[in-house]
């Protein structure tokens, strides 16, 4: 005997995973100058509200210690405290989501100035939900103990204050008018990152109720 309801319910569930299927990858930028606590809130948020965690930076390490090609000219760039090239970013930042099963991402560090923003325009517009900018904002001096202190054992390059001072030099000049671009449309949520941890985070899940989540 034909059970309309059992017809309903299979509907409807084809219905859910074809919107699963079809429904565009979720994406929130994490940007703020060095130091401000990016890395360690994105940790949270991934425990807490199961994105994918993408830093820009680490892919581009990653990249650099793979022996790539284009190695060499990551590690000047960030030596230098410069902004590595839009395409090796997006190349990687594409490789990265098309790989993960989770199709909601927090992409840390990126986009860090005009070319990033115009390359991700260029190749990502339309393809993703880009739902929110958050903005940590730590003063400076704050930043740069952290990082200093950070440097006694991360082993990374750029954690030195050679570095340090032209990064943020670029943080100001570069990624500053990209949150100005992403204010006009609505998208940044300013967050202080001073306080512990565990009280910015609090900050942090404030700010996820007003996208309801």
């Amino acid at each position: 005997m034909f059970h309309f309801s059992y017809f309903v319910a299979d509907i409807s569930l084809y219905a859910k995973r074809l919107m699963s299927a079809t429904a565009k990858p979720i994406v929130i930028f994490v940007l703020g100058g060095p130091g401000a606590g990016k890395g360690t809130q994105c940790e949270k948020i991934v425990q807490e509200y199961g994105y994918n965690h993408l830093s820009a930076g680490e892919l581009l390490r990653e990249e650099r210690a793979s022996g790539s090609k284009d190695g060499d000219l990551i590690e000047s760039c960030m030596t230098d405290g410069k902004i590595v090239p839009v395409e090796i970013t997006i190349r990687l930042l594409q490789k990265a989501m098309d790989k993960s099963p989770i199709k909601k991402f927090l992409i840390d560090g990126f986009p860090r100035n005009e070319d990033n923003l115009q390359g991700w325009e260029r190749e990502m517009k339309g393809k993703v939900d880009l739902k929110a900018v958050f903005v940590f904002q730590v003063p400076e001096d704050v930043c740069i103990k952290r990082i200093l202190d950070r440097g006694k054992s991360s082993g990374r390059s750029d954690d030195n204050i050679d570095s340090l001072r032209k990064r943020f030099q670029t943080h100001r000049n570069s990624t500053i008018p990209i949150i100005e671009y992403y204010k006009k449309l609505g998208l940044v949520r300013t967050i202080s990152g001073l306080g512990s941890p565990d009280e910015v985070f609090q900050t942090v899940k404030e700010v996820f109720k007003t996208l309801g989540q």
